[in-house]
């Protein structure tokens, strides 16, 4: 007899699914199991994947996609097992899993539906894996954000339960859908999914129909899965806040008493919402429109005030505030049609031309407005210091910005877990694929006493038992599992272990062809660089490069080069410093650039950049000898390049310089 039916249902999440396969590959050695997933019409390959690497797989190839309770509802049909186990195909099991969990129902025969533990990518408990109803009180507070508030309260967080112990077992109103085992018994009695639920509140009332039939739903924390969490909604094109909202609303619709005061209240839900999405997406945008918005109103008042005399009073009563209010409208306006608001980008020229175009717009406007002409020195002196005080504070932002953000710009430090001949394979394979932006600090081993040894001239800088110790000392932010070197429940752990951290973990495929992790997908495969526009070979990024070298090294080769040159004739030793600040000519004529390789200006044919003085190669600290890293931090220099990012690296490069004379 079958102990348990594994039910997957899959739309465009490949990778995940394969590593899925494989952990349940472990988790399935001491249990007779079947596997079904369902396909809702992906076209990334998954089924001729899953076909060839794991032919025992029963497969059902939807040409639409139907839902995910539809699909669940299909391998329900045709499922064969005491137990049955619906699993999201983005998760992966620990060893342990299904025998504790099989274990826990064959125990407890007044249960119906369990869930386990379900973690994040990070380690923390995914909150949605034991919950309550979305009763009107419930709702209310989850809507505004009470049950964020009070964590800890009975009254204002039921809907996640978070006043409860994790590490306790207990009996809940709903699990999550990401994990539920039901027996043959409650399928039996209470059938499959509702298919008028598309997506989300499914497993809800599943669980609601359950509890009515006289079974119990139980949360059950001895055991766990880690589930990387809307993997699928990504990948279509579904409004995600609407249909979970519309989902609560049928759920409260079909099972309790539909009011006006729930409906108010999951439509206000939705609102909310998506404004706030809508915010976060454009939180750029919002912030450069309301500042300069206020600074043009408050500009147009400091010209006033400077401008007034006996000849000129001042703008006539009469028409504050919308002298200063209408200009400050028709700015934005003309700033919006010329690009300058952007959702990832603050451009100081475009502000320059919309600017420009504001000062003869609004100074014309006078010429056919002469009623409204009171003075266009006021709008003179208003532009000049908008285009100062607009310039600056974007200026400002960027470089405080980049500050704060400087270890996302740059190569992600990066260890690997494993050090046999699979991990090694695997890091040979990142370390070929000059297009994956890592840099491999060093390697973990599996024990204490394989700390300090060299493996491909990488060293082994810790082991799993101290890698949280590793990772705020060598400030890693990428964690790589090789998953034929470690066993899951060893990687299952170490993630717990490692919770809080802010770290990425990534574990490969057992083809050791591509990498997960939360929200990412790495193919280990070679690129073809010459497709690829890198900034350093564009044109506006190649003239404001030039630009800024020219203004820097001529100022320098007034100020500072004569004293410098004078200085290495009579002292014969020359420092990194003195050595870069004789090559200021050389960036003047435009041989050499301020920021750049060290040496070769191309890979292939892909320019990288003239010739810099300083560079990441200098502020990451680059083995002379190791030609793949050189190559990777060109690429990556020429693939990002921008004046910020250059800025960045004099600045660094200026700290490490004096962090050395101080030595």
């Amino acid at each position: 007899m079958i102990d348990l039916s594994i039910i997957i249902v899959n739309y465009n999440v490949k990778e995940y699914l394969l590593n899925l396969l494989d952990s349940i590959k472990q988790a399935s050695k001491n249990i007779i199991t079947e596997i079904i997933v369902v396909d809702n019409n992906s076209d990334d390959g998954s089924i001729p994947a899953i076909n060839e690497k794991f032919p025992q797989v029963i497969t059902i190839q939807n040409l639409t996609n139907v839902g995910f309770g539809a699909a669940n509802n299909q391998a329900l049909e045709i499922s064969k097992g005491k137990n049955i186990l619906l699993i999201n195909p983005d998760t992966l099991v620990r060893e342990n899993t299904f025998e504790e969990m099989i274990k826990f129902l064959d125990q407890n025969p007044k249960v119906g539906i369990a869930g386990c533990k379900v973690l994040n990518p990070d380690g923390t408990l995914q909150l949605a894996c034991r919950r309550s109803f979305p009763k009107p009180w419930v709702s209310f507070t989850k809507v505004m954000g009470l049950s964020k508030l009070f964590p800890q309260s009975k009254l204002f967080a039921k809907y996640n339960l978070t006043y409860l112990d994790e590490n306790k077992s207990y009996e809940v109103d709903a699990i999550s859908g990401s994990f539920m085992m039901l027996t043959r018994e409650a399928y039996d009695k209470v059938g499959g999914f509702d298919t008028d639920f598309f997506m989300y509140g499914e497993d809800l009332d599943l669980c609601y129909r359950i509890q009515k039939s006289g079974l119990k739903v139980f949360y059950v924390h001895n055991t766990e899965i880690i589930h990387y969490k809307g993997e699928s909604t990504k990948r279509s094109k579904i409004d995600e806040t609407k249909i979970f909202y519309n989902a609560m609303h049928l759920f409260v619709r079909k099972h309790f008493s539909s009011s006006f005061i729930v409906e108010i209240i999951l439509q206000f839900a939705i609102i909310l919402r998506k404004t706030f999405a809508f915010a976060n997406k454009n939180k750029l945008i919002l912030v450069s429109v309301i500042a300069d918005f206020l600074l043009y109103i408050f500009l147009t008042y400091f010209s006033e005030q400077i401008h007034t005399n006996d000849n000129w009073p001042g703008f006539p009563n009469v028409y504050k505030p919308w002298v200063y209010i209408i200009p400050a409208i028709i700015q934005i306006l003309i700033s919006s049609f010329s690009g300058v608001y952007k959702r990832n980008s603050l451009s100081v020229l475009k502000t320059f031309i919309a600017l420009f175009i504001g000062l003869v717009t609004i100074a014309s406007l006078t010429f056919f407005f002469k009623q409204f002409a009171f003075s266009r020195v006021v709008v003179l002196l208003t532009y000049i210091f908008a285009t100062i005080i607009f310039s600056l504070w974007r200026i400002l932002y960027k470089l405080i910005w980049l500050n704060k953000t400087s270890n996302n710009d740059l190569p992600l430090r990066t260890v690997l877990v494993g050090i046999d001949e699979t991990a090694i394979n695997f890091l040979n394979k990142i370390k070929s694929n000059l297009t994956i932006q890592y840099k491999l600090i060093g390697l973990i081993g599996l024990n204490i006493k394989d700390i300090d040894k060299k493996v491909e001239n990488l060293k082994v800088i810790g082991s799993i038992e101290n890698l949280k110790k590793v990772i705020r000392e060598y400030q890693i932010s990428n964690v790589i599992f090789s998953t034929e070197s470690i066993g899951f429940d060893k990687i299952f752990s170490t993630v717990a272990q490692c919770q809080g951290e802010n770290v990425n973990f990534l574990m490969s495929g057992s083809e050791l062809d591509f990498m997960v992790g939360k929200s990412t997908i790495t193919h280990i495969e070679n690129v073809p660089l010459l497709k690829v526009e890198y900034n350093i070979s564009m044109f506006i990024h190649k003239f404001i490069k030039r630009i800024f070298d020219i203004i820097l090294s001529f100022i320098l080769m007034i100020l500072v080069f004569p004293f410098v040159w004078i200085y290495a004739k009579i002292n014969l030793r020359k420092t990194f410093l003195i050595n870069s600040l004789l090559q200021i000519p050389e960036i003047f004529i435009g041989r050499k650039s301020f920021v750049g390789p060290k040496s070769d200006n191309f890979y292939q044919e892909l320019f990288l950049g003239k010739k810099g003085i300083t560079g990441l190669w200098f502020t990451e600290n680059i083995d002379e000898n190791d030609i793949e890293e050189k190559n990777r931090i060109n690429l990556f220099y020429a693939k990002n390049q921008n004046i910020w990012l250059d800025l960045e690296i004099i600045g660094k490069s200026i700290s490490k310089i004096f962090e050395n004379l101080e030595k």
